[in-house]
This record gives structure tokens, C-alpha cells and sequence, in this order.
């Protein structure tokens, strides 16, 4: 089940030499405090490498993101990987990722990179605008990242995400196109496209939180009333339903027309570069997360760890083996990991197995699900395929797959709440 090694770091890049100002902060920071909140989490990791759950479990994708991980000066990423090959067997074919900013990569860290294990990027571009970078708060310009992506590509790097993001503020389906007609000439391996979500609680709502609200009450600014219009400049406003829409399927069209399939809601890759780590998410594997924040689920237990850093810090090697800085722990009931299952699982265009349903729940799936699938599939949301799949585990690998269709994939969260199981069926 330790399939999958993720490292969100957490806050603690607010805090990195030259730190980045995307993170909200500008102010200088020593490298040693960033060496010494290495040295919790490399202790982290030998302690919990060691639990008798995860001792030992091959490791098939490392992820290392969260926050801002490629300021990292290379000599604190070389003990960083050092500590990831001591204590974690990696297989053969290994897929190892780091997340990075436009502005932060140069010559020095890709070649540690490198010399580390790293054989995938994911570069958070979001726009080809630098009109829209700045209205989003990001440091970094396209010229930047131009600069950043033909270094890596220089350097023997061939495998590399770009992350973009729609529906931004002051953006258009025009900005748009010519953002996915940009990165499309790159030739990228993979793009993960998101459209923007303006999240409570963050320093991003606290400007353009008024006026999602009132997009996702009125749908198009041009039904809201003048006195409510009046309040959102019109250079600087989130796109309204229909264009984020047209934004959604533009994007579908042209990466697809690119060669590009599309093997789950936002993430399309050229034949041969599915992310494995994330798919891991969505095939239901299991996952160690290490660092502050960082979630896990090992078997059937989730549990993250704790957000505070001066509480992480202060922990011992002893403090970490007994779980102290762990919270947030629970035992999934068989009603959650079939609900988890179908969320997860119908994210991914392939759909889920009855097959790999039967095989982990001991139940068919029609038995649980079949009135939801119908109906689903009634309304043209949801099909039901018969494939040959190696994979699968009925006889001669024959199975039958569910899977969302175009139109259920457009309204995706409505179709995965009908997978809630009642009273009637729970299963704790």
C-alpha cells in the first residue's frame, strides 16, 4: 500500500532564503532554518519508514511539492534524496517529481536534480499573460518561465508538466486560446488545466471573494444589479459561467486535437506520460505523506500531519516514531472506501471496474450502486463498457467498466454526490 511518497512541504518555504513572495511573505530568511526543518523531516521520514505497516514497501513514485520546493539550494535537495534512498526502497522504473516555480530553477539546481533521481517537472506557469501572473499574484513572468523550460529541456529533461489555470481574473476565451496555443508549442508531456476556485479563508478571497460569490448567484455579470456591478473593475474580473464554459471545452478541444488524451477531469497527457503519481490518487493506492500538512492513507487509515511548525520542530526521533505529531486519524468504514472508490475512480475517463469493486469490497458493484448507475446512465452521464484489460480480473482480463460520458464529465460533481450510500446501505 506504500506505493506512493509524497512531501508537501508546507509553510516552511515562506521562510526560504530569498523567499518567494507568491508565499505572502517577502522577507529574508537564513538557509538554517530551512536545514533545520530538513533535519525534523528527514527524521520524520527514518521513523516512520520503520513502522511495521510501511517498513519495506516498495516505493513506485515520489512526489515532492507543496509550497515552493524548487528554492531549495541544491545541496539541501541532494540530502533530501539522499535520505529518500536510504530509507524507502524504490522499484525498478521509479517515477520521481518535483514541483517548481517559474524564477526559481537554474543551471545548478537541475543539474542536482538530476544527479538526485528528479526524471519529471511540474512547472506552475498557470498563464502565457503576464497582465494575468500579475493579477494572480504570481512573481514570475512567461519570459521567465520560457527561460526556465528551454534550461530543463537542455539539460535532458523529457519529461514536464505545465500547470494552467482558467478562469482568472481578468481573463478572456481569446487570453485563453492563446495560452493553450503557446504551451502547445512547447510540446509539453503532460498539462494539468484547472479552472480557478476562489477558496475561503485565503488572502486570494479576501479581493475576489464578493465577486465569485455573486458569479455563482447571477452566473453573468451582465444580470447583476448595476449598484453590485459597480464594485468589480472590469480589467480585473473572473470570468463569468458561459466563458468558463467556452474556456472548459476550448481546452478539451485543442489538447485532444494536440494528441493528448485526457485520462482524468483536468490532466491530459501524449501517449506513454500519465502522471503515475496521481493516478495513484485516483486508483485508490496507498500514499505516505511526510512534512508539515502532509496527508496519507495507509490500508484503510488516513491520517495528515500537524500544521503548526513550532510544535513539528520541537518533536524528537522518539516523538515522531510514537505518532505524537500525527492528528486528524481515522479508520475508513467499507461505506467510505466504496464512496472514495466511486469519487476517486470516476475522476479518471477509463471509469471504475466492477471487476477491481468486486475483488476489494467483496460485493458486485450493480449491488450497491445499480439504481445510481442506471439513472446515471439513463440521463446520458454515465455508459457502461465491456473491455479486455490485462489488468482486469475477470477471466482472460474481460471486465466491465463504468465511466462518466462527455456531458457527465461537464457536471462531474453533480453526478459523484449521487454516490453518497443512504442509511439504508451503510456499511460501517
Amino acid at each position: 500500500y506504500c506505493d506512493f511518497l509524497s512531501f508537501p512541504v508546507g509553510d516552511v518555504w515562506e521562510c526560504t532564503a530569498g523567499a518567494d513572495k507568491s508565499c505572502g511573505s517577502s522577507q529574508f530568511c537564513p538557509a538554517g532554518q530551512v536545514d533545520s526543518y530538513l533535519y525534523q523531516l528527514m527524521t520524520e521520514m527514518e521513523q516512520m519508514a520503520a513502522r511495521p505497516e510501511i517498513r519495506g514497501e516498495m516505493v513506485s513514485s515520489v512526489f515532492i511539492g507543496g509550497g515552493t520546493p524548487s528554492l531549495l539550494h541544491p545541496d539541501q535537495f541532494l540530502r533530501l534524496a539522499e535520505a529518500v534512498r536510504k530509507h524507502f526502497p524504490l522499484e525498478d522504473g521509479f517515477e520521481w517529481t518535483i514541483e517548481a516555480n517559474p524564477g526559481t530553477i537554474t543551471k545548478e539546481k537541475l543539474s542536482a536534480w538530476k544527479e538526485g533521481g528528479i526524471n519529471r517537472l511540474s512547472i506552475g506557469l498557470q498563464s502565457a499573460s503576464d497582465e494575468e501572473l500579475k493579477l494572480l499574484g504570481r512573481i514570475h513572468t512567461f519570459g521567465e518561465f520560457q527561460e526556465n523550460y528551454g534550461l530543463a529541456r537542455s539539460m535532458g529533461f523529457d519529461n514536464i508538466n505545465i500547470d494552467l489555470m482558467s478562469a482568472l481574473p481578468g481573463q478572456s476565451v481569446t487570453t485563453w486560446e492563446h495560452t493553450l496555443r503557446t504551451v502547445l508549442a512547447l510540446k509539453p508531456e503532460h498539462i494539468s488545466a484547472y479552472s480557478l476556485i476562489v477558496e475561503p479563508e485565503t488572502p486570494f478571497y479576501e479581493e475576489y471573494g464578493a465577486m465569485a460569490e455573486a458569479v455563482a448567484e447571477y452566473g453573468e455579470y451582465e444580470a447583476m444589479p448595476e449598484k453590485l456591478l459597480k464594485q468589480f473593475p472590469e480589467e480585473k474580473r473572473i470570468p463569468g459561467e458561459r466563458a468558463d464554459r467556452e474556456m472548459y471545452h476550448l481546452t478539451k478541444t485543442m489538447l485532444q486535437e494536440a494528441g493528448f488524451h485526457r485520462y482524468e477531469i483536468s490532466n491530459y497527457a501524449l501517449p506513454g506520460y500519465e502522471c503515475r503519481h496521481n493516478r495513484g490518487y485516483w486508483d485508490g493506492t496507498g500514499y505516505l505523506g511526510l512534512g508539515l500538512g502532509a496527508a496519507s492513507l495507509i490500508g484503510q487509515k488516513r491520517f495528515s500531519v500537524i500544521r503548526e511548525k513550532d510544535r513539528y520542530m520541537a518533536y524528537s526521533a522518539a516523538d515522531f516514531g510514537a505518532g505524537r505529531h500525527l492528528e486528524d486519524v481515522q479508520e475508513l468504514t467499507l461505506r467510505e472506501q466504496m464512496e472514495e472508490f466511486m469519487f476517486l475512480g470516476l475522476r479518471l475517463t477509463e471509469g471504475v471496474s466492477e471487476s477491481w469493486f468486486l475483488e476489494r469490497f467483496g460485493r458486485e458493484l450493480p449491488e450497491v450502486y445499480g439504481p445510481v448507475l442506471q439513472k446515471a446512465a439513463s440521463e446520458g452521464l454515465m455508459e457502461k463498457t465491456d473491455v479486455c484489460d490485462s489488468r482486469g480480473a475477470g477471466k482472460n482480463g474481460a471486465d466491465t467498466r463504468w465511466r462518466l460520458t462527455d456531458q457527465g464529465l461537464d457536471v462531474s460533481n453533480t453526478v459523484l454526490a449521487e454516490f453518497l450510500l443512504d442509511e439504508r446501505n451503510r456499511e460501517d
